[in-house]
């Protein structure tokens, strides 16, 4: 799973996940993405979860990176415990995904292969995404709707 190797702060805030994310909506590595639509928090299993889909599919061909990272700790208290004795310990790990962000981005394989894959790896997360291709040099916008 992912996590950070070490943290500044065990236990942070819970924020907020309002507006459209403003960095990494941009396909910058690969030639096809899959690109939320909607706020979330995704977990780190979740994340592994499609990256297994999607490399399960494309049999080791092609290259995949994942454009997200949970560098965000979730914290739980333990089961029947009374209010109040301060904040529970971290349990899992969380990615703080806004709307048009890229959460993957595929390379090397042909369309419809990399369409499926990113479609596999879409069912595996809690939001809904839509699969980009990345646009030709020089257009309008920087990622072409597919």
């Amino acid at each position: 799973m992912l996590m950070p190797k070490r943290v500044k702060r065990r236990r942070v805030h819970r924020g907020r996940m309002t507006g459209r994310a403003t960095r990494g909506n941009v396909i910058t590595y690969g030639e096809y993405g899959l690109v939320a639509l909607e706020p979330a928090w995704i977990t780190s299993q979740q994340i592994e979860a499609a990256r297994v889909a999607m490399t399960r599919y494309i049999k080791r061909g092609g290259q995949v990176w994942i454009k997200i990272f949970p560098d965000k700790p979730v914290t739980e208290k333990p089961a029947e415990t009374r209010m109040g004795s301060g904040k529970g310990s971290p349990e899992y790990w969380v990615s703080v995904v806004k709307p048009d962000r890229v959460l993957f981005e595929i390379a090397g394989v042909e369309e419809s292969a990399a369409h499926e894959a990113l479609r596999l790896a879409a069912h595996k997360l809690p939001i809904k995404c839509k699969v980009v291709k990345k646009a030709v040099e020089g257009g309008g916008e920087n990622n072409e709707s597919k």
